[in-house]
């Protein structure tokens, strides 16, 4: 589904995942957990119960019309959000819900890729302008990513501040997500995003440059 797309430089798509899964990642790029390349050694950092409820969960894409254009499994594409700061970091670093242990942000680190280079790669992919299992969210399919910047609440993305039920919406917007079917190289990763000189450290010893690595303390609660 190769498509020509405009106004989409400088979108870039963020991924949290343990700092223990980035050699994987290195030898066989962003594998999906039923990929005959997927790290069986994989350590999750998010909610299980919400993982779970993704497995299986099936959604209508409808590009916010009435007609439903096809019918998803979440759990079978691979997500991102569109920034950083997310209200599931929250609960990773502090603990919470069904999250098993909190983990210091030392260990969190996030993948960074161009939106327009994972669209070039032509996989099937689906965007949202919320949170995947909410109800009210509405998902698109790739007919409609030249609208992206219209249809996403840019600004409840890059809020830094999203608690209290004053700010349901803004913590809803926020979690936009981006959705893709199939393995991803690990060419499409522009940068890595860690919070200190220790994780840093860690990346450089996994073969990673040093230029392609920044230190980002603001991106962590």
């Amino acid at each position: 589904m190769c498509m020509k797309t405009k106004n989409l430089i400088n979108i870039e798509l963020f991924r949290m995942i343990h700092i223990n899964n980035v050699p994987h990642i290195l030898k066989y790029g962003i594998t999906h957990r039923y990929s005959k390349n997927s790290n069986p050694d994989y350590e999750n950092i998010g909610d299980i119960s919400l993982i779970d409820t993704r497995e299986n969960k099936k959604i209508n894409v409808t590009n916010g019309g009435s007609t439903i254009i096809k019918e998803i499994k979440l759990g079978n594409y691979i997500p991102f959000y569109f920034g950083v700061r997310m209200p599931m970091l929250y609960v990773i670093q502090h603990g919470g819900n069904f999250v098993e242990k909190p983990i210091p942000p030392s260990d969190i680190v996030y993948i960074v890729c161009d939106l327009e280079k994972i669209i070039k790669l032509s996989q099937e992919y689906y965007f949202t302008d919320g949170h995947a299992t909410d109800n009210l969210t509405t998902f698109y399919d790739s007919s409609k990513i030249n609208e992206i910047k219209n249809i996403l609440d840019w600004q409840a993305i890059n809020a830094q501040f999203w608690g209290g039920e004053e700010n349901l919406t803004i913590k809803w917007g926020k979690q936009a997500e981006f959705l893709v079917k199939g393995d991803l190289p690990v060419t499409i990763i522009k940068r890595y995003i860690c919070y200190n000189d220790e994780a840093k450290s860690r990346l450089m010893s996994f073969g990673i440059l040093g230029e392609n690595i920044v230190i980002d303390q603001s991106a962590y609660y």
